[in-house]
């Protein structure tokens, strides 16, 4: 005799970066699992993957992760966590100056991203320019292999160019080899690369505030900037 089929709600939440609603469903036991041993393993990459895999499971709409914007991914998931788990998470902060624990509840459910208009549009002079997009998905995986500040950020600019443009030609990022676009951004005079911080800068990010005052009775600030502050995974 065939065990009865467990029926799974679906939920509907907002994909910041665009503004469109899509259909979800809880994750299961089956995709907890995933994470969990993820989690374990205390690798980034491996967790970032396994998030990556479970969000991918878990919609209903055809959605192609890899191309969510990065605080699209993060965003989603904590949403997915919340209708999937619970939407309250409690974390415990170490002080760094009484050395003392405290702890934190986090309803999942209160944070949202706010997506402000962006200039994506950077000109290089009065010919040239380039169109910028924001970092996807895809990228989160190789963010471990740069160890210093300047490499990364020059993946990262690399990585989201979208078009460079002339007066008489678009040349779309994804037609020109990786070599091709270092030289490029190697041209670049300060002044344009200081647009392009800006631009990164401009990006939503997940974000949240715990303020308490520790047994010294100062006033504590702790800034949650992505998944591992929310979950804590290594």
């Amino acid at each position: 005799m065939a065990l009865p089929t467990i029926e799974q709600p679906i939920f509907e939440m907002k994909i910041p970066s665009t503004g469109k609603n899509v259909k979800f469903r809880p994750f299961l036991v089956r995709e907890e699992k995933i994470l969990l041993i993820a989690q374990q393993g205390g690798n980034d990459k491996d967790v970032i993957r396994a998030i990556k895999q479970i969000l991918s499971a878990c919609l209903i709409d055809n959605i192609d992760v890899d191309q969510l914007a990065t605080f699209d991914l993060e965003y989603m998931f904590l949403k997915l966590r919340a209708r999937s788990v619970n939407n309250i998470v409690k974390l415990a902060y170490r002080d760094t100056e009484d050395d003392k624990v405290y702890d934190f509840e986090i309803d999942l459910d209160q944070i949202e991203i706010e997506v402000k208009p962006i200039n994506n549009k950077i000109k290089v002079n009065d010919e040239i320019g380039i169109i910028m997009k924001y970092p996807a998905a895809s990228i989160t995986e190789e963010l471990g292999e740069y160890d210093n500040e300047v490499d990364l950020l020059l993946f990262f600019v690399r990585k989201c160019i979208d078009q460079i443009f002339d007066s008489e030609n678009v040349y779309p990022a994804n037609e020109s080899t990786e070599e091709e676009i270092n030289q490029f951004i190697d041209s670049l005079n300060v002044q344009t690369f200081e647009k392009i911080r800006e631009f990164f800068n401009s990006i939503p990010t997940l974000s949240h505030t715990l303020k308490y005052t520790n047994s010294n009775d100062n006033e504590r600030v702790i800034e949650l900037n992505n998944l591992k502050d929310f979950f804590m995974w290594r």
